[in-house]
């Protein structure tokens, strides 16, 4: 199993409507991925290791998949509409990593 992360840098300037992300940019991602897409979390930044400081994400959204070859197969043919949205809710890019998934 691997997860794809979509981390969203947090800064003085940064703005994300977190209301538009989870009711109208994930369900659409959801839908377009079918079941391709084995499960989703959405971590949004509360603070950082420091107090007082903010978090240094104000967003990451973990997608599940069964392996690279399906989330490209999947994600690939919707990646310009999905990357056309980001306009919608935020003035920041994600940064996507992908991750081997251990679990203990």
């Amino acid at each position: 199993m691997i997860k794809v992360s979509v981390m969203y840098p947090n800064s003085n300037n940064v703005q994300f409507d977190v209301d538009y992300y989870k009711n109208k940019h994930l369900p659409m991602i959801v839908n377009a991925l079918g079941s391709a897409l084995k499960g989703l979390e959405l971590d949004l930044g509360i603070a950082s290791r420091v107090p007082g400081e903010p978090a240094p994400y104000v967003a990451i959204a973990h997608l599940l998949f069964d392996d690279v070859a399906s989330f490209q197969a999947s994600f690939g043919p919707h990646a310009k509409v999905f990357a056309d949205d980001v306009k919608n809710y935020s003035n920041v890019q994600g940064n996507l990593q992908i991750s081997e998934l251990i679990k203990f």
